[in-house]
């Protein structure tokens, strides 16, 4: 066989060769000084931090199950199934995987069938009455990824779609925070609302017991107005309480999927136990932050996009092919002799685009800009959520010591007081500034003692979930 050396030759070898060339093209590296730096330890622990992979798919663990309260497991596994926000997060996710078996299928042999009638009169061959042409058969295409553009564009769908994953495990470690947090604050109110109610009635005793007085003529009529003042004040603020729990109420019923008008929650005694976090955070916990690994997986795929943006600079190559059967007569469309086939080839590089290609790199690598520098956002706000917490937790272990020794004090000072007012021996002022030192006191305690729950659940929230055995304290 001869072959001819003909001009068309050398454009092929050329188009070869930028092929080739192409085909090297990666997808570009991050410099690794953009990346967020990472601290030796936590300030408020010994566990040192090491750079990990996304863990985002790891289980979460029942870490609501520590506080030994079944109202509360009964709350987060009701808002698992019925709360929007999940449902929303679920709902994203299954159009991210349905995004990314688009991407696989366009790497895929396509084949489409087809059939038509044209009735037509064709001048240039010569026949002037009208004829009629059946056709019927398939045709074939195929991409050929010789310089991996499809397989980034289904690599970064499968990132994104690996984000969405994230952000529904972030949803729903989310709505088991609120859920835990609006329960126990619920809680702490129903406790807060008993010591003003028990603060009226004790006010109350004292008015019947000054008015008694003041019939007598022991007492001024001062006297009675003044305690009659402090019990309408303290009945006041018990109801405030009342609303705010009915707020509490609604909103609960909201994380759980419920309607408000539906929903109730009776009043009962707090006797969730207070976990104990073990000592020392892993250092691999942080990866395990859906948010952070949802912030690093759009940021690879901002990556992969603008691999696809600069691919778009050389040949496309797409093979195509078509057989059928094509006839003037319906019954004989079928035979072998009316049969059609065809193959081709089609390569096409654009020439000029007026800079939509050099716009869409630019455009890709902005969005590479703006996805890290989210990621490195989302990795310092994950540190600082950690250390809030454990800072947290450790002061307020302090002031809650500090403020029982408050509370016993406060508790004694007003059992003094009532018996020496009385047997007449100080005066009513007395009594209800010790009343009221010590109602402040026990509130004081009752709120660092929800704050402890609260940021318990919140470092739980920060650590992205249980990492191991939580013993629980009273």
């Amino acid at each position: 066989m001869q072959i001819v050396n003909h001009p068309a030759h050398g454009l092929l070898a050329a188009a070869f060769s930028a092929f080739v060339l192409a085909a090297c093209v990666s997808v570009p590296p991050i410099d690794p000084s953009r990346l967020p730096a990472t601290p030796a330890a936590f300030k408020e622990g010994d566990a040192k931090w090491t750079a990990s992979a996304p863990a985002e798919a790891q289980p979460r663990g029942t870490w609501w199950k520590a506080f030994a309260d079944p109202q509360l497991d009964r709350l987060v596994e009701r808002a698992a199934n019925e709360n929007n926000s999940i449902q929303v997060a679920a709902a994203r996710l299954a159009q991210a995987r349905a995004l990314v078996r688009s991407t696989q299928a366009d790497r895929s042999v396509q084949v489409n069938a087809r059939a038509s009638a044209v009735r037509e009169k064709d001048p240039v061959t010569g026949v002037t009455n009208p004829t009629t042409l059946i056709r019927a058969g398939a045709d074939l295409s195929y991409e050929v990824d010789l310089f991996g553009r499809l397989k980034q564009a289904t690599n970064a769908a499968a990132l994104d779609a690996g984000a969405s994953e994230a952000l529904l495990q972030d949803t729903r470690l989310l709505v088991q925070a609120n859920v835990a947090q609006a329960y126990f604050a619920l809680r702490a109110l129903d406790v807060e609302r008993n010591l003003v109610r028990e603060t009226v009635a004790a006010h109350r005793d004292t008015l019947r017991l000054t008015e008694s007085r003041h019939r007598a003529g022991d007492a001024a009529e001062l006297d009675v107005v003044r305690v009659s003042s402090e019990a309408a004040a303290t009945e006041s603020e018990a109801l405030a309480l009342d609303r705010q729990r009915a707020t509490l109420e609604h909103a609960l019923a909201v994380l759980v999927g419920a309607v408000a008008s539906n929903f109730e929650l009776d009043t009962a005694d707090w006797t969730t136990l207070l976990p104990l976090i073990p000592a020392g955070v892993p250092s691999t916990v942080l990866a395990r932050r859906p948010d952070v690994s949802a912030a690093q997986r759009s940021m690879m795929a901002a990556q992969a996009r603008v691999g696809i943006a600069h691919a778009a600079w050389f040949p496309d190559l797409l093979l195509t092919g078509s057989a059928g059967y094509a006839s003037p007569e319906l019954g004989d469309l079928f035979k072998w002799s009316a049969r059609t086939w065809g193959i081709g080839a089609l390569a096409s590089l654009p020439i000029f685009d007026g800079g939509r290609r050099e716009a869409r790199v630019q455009s890709a690598s902005a969005e590479l800009d703006a996805a890290l520098a989210t990621y490195r956002d989302q990795v310092l706000v994950a540190f600082k959520d950690v250390e809030d917490q454990l800072a947290s937790l450790r002061l307020l272990a302090d002031q809650s010591e500090a403020q029982s020794r408050a509370v016993a004090a406060a508790g004694r000072a007003t059992l003094l007081s009532d018996a020496r007012y009385r047997n007449g021996y100080v005066s009513q002022l007395e009594l209800l500034d010790a009343r009221r030192s010590e109602l402040r006191n026990k509130r004081e305690a009752l709120q660092v003692r929800a704050a402890q729950y609260q940021v318990t659940v919140a470092l739980v929230r920060a650590l992205g979930g249980d990492w191991g055995p939580m013993t629980a304290q009273q």
